[in-house]
């Protein structure tokens, strides 16, 4: 990965008896912008409900947010192009995936402070904990392959092959992480345990796989793609069930249990798509919430129910040069807040 006006949604007419019905479907509005000080990009972003706390990818450091309040409350410093945090609060241990110098910091969740750091694979970019086996897995897209460290020691336990270039991942907290393999527009199932990978299966007619999500009760997994697509695999079987529409330039997934809700985040096209679990077989797009072109990345708060996202202004891009390479003009770094 590299690094409102109208804000309200209109959920569309349900076919089907659904888990969550049309009249419980949220209507999301803007309720704050967070200005960030600085020009440095961002990438994913995390979030603790239970801590009250946004963690916010800078590229140098990751920015800590009070959810209560909307301030910055401190910084993990010294995270040379940090993509990814990973948070295991029953060790209050953090981690950064920092991809200048393929490395993960391990972090104090209290006080922020550091306590170490682990070298792993090359340009480590998405980072998941997985607290059936207390493990923490870097996916490193300059060596195909993924990281496994002990959350409690910092000791590393194993690297994993992968099939292609690792985008991000997720947990079922369970001992199995899924990785969207970007290069092959593939998903790939890791046994958390016995550090291997359990199968490999195409997302067809999905290309380009970013963000993912999962239902962890369902056992549905959610995969936004570069073509516009958010596919819905049963994570047993990998059968592709659903293939909802969504907007252009996702890089980030996110599934609330509490409304059976799957959201995409679509840079280029600058919306939410929101995606409801009718039953686990069926899935639709609700709404299309406008949101600013560059906010490519999201967080939910599964408790407020709240959506976190991230964008900036930019300079025009140059001839030839793609869009996320456009530079952010300082001082217009700021976090949308949305609620239902």
């Amino acid at each position: 990965m590299n690094f409102r006006p109208i804000k309200l949604m209109f959920p569309a007419l349900l076919l089907s008896a659904s888990i969550a019905s049309a009249d419980t479907i949220p209507t999301y509005h803007e309720i704050a912008r967070v200005k960030l000080s600085g020009s440095q990009g961002w990438d994913y972003l995390n979030i603790s409900p239970e801590a009250h706390r946004l963690y916010i990818t800078r590229g140098t450091h990751v920015d800590v947010m009070n959810l209560d309040t909307n301030k910055i409350i401190g910084q993990i410093k010294n995270t040379p192009g940090v993509h990814g945090v990973a948070l295991a609060e029953e060790l209050n241990r953090g981690f950064t995936s920092n991809g200048q110098n393929n490395t993960v910091t391990i972090f104090d969740l209290k006080t922020l402070n550091t306590l170490g750091t682990v070298s792993v694979g090359n340009r480590p970019d998405a980072i998941v904990y997985d607290p059936a086996t207390k493990r923490v897995f870097t996916m490193n897209g300059g060596s195909d392959n993924s990281t496994a460290i002990d959350a409690s020691t910092g000791n590393v336990e194993g690297t994993i092959a992968l099939d292609g270039r690792p985008e991000f991942a997720t947990a079922d907290g369970k001992g199995e992480v899924f990785v969207n393999i970007e290069s092959k527009s593939e998903i790939s199932a890791i046994d958390a345990t016995a550090l291997t990978v359990k199968a490999t299966w195409p997302i067809a007619p999905g290309v380009g796989p970013s963000g993912i999500a999962m239902d962890s009760d369902s056992r549905r997994i959610f995969s936004v793609c570069g073509n516009k697509m958010m596919v819905v695999l049963d994570a047993d079987s990998g059968k592709a069930l659903a293939t909802p529409a969504i907007g252009q330039g996702p890089d980030a997934c996110w599934f609330d249990p509490g409304d059976h809700l799957a959201f995409s985040s679509n840079g280029r096209d600058g919306t939410l798509t929101v995606v409801q679990e009718e039953s686990p077989d069926q899935f639709s797009v609700v709404a299309t919430v406008p949101t600013e072109a560059g906010a490519r990345t999201l967080a939910v708060d599964t408790l407020t129910h709240k959506i976190y996202l991230i964008t900036a202004k930019f300079t025009p891009a140059a001839p030839g040069e793609p869009f996320w390479r456009r530079k952010v003009i300082p001082g217009s770094v700021v976090v949308l807040v949305y609620a239902p």
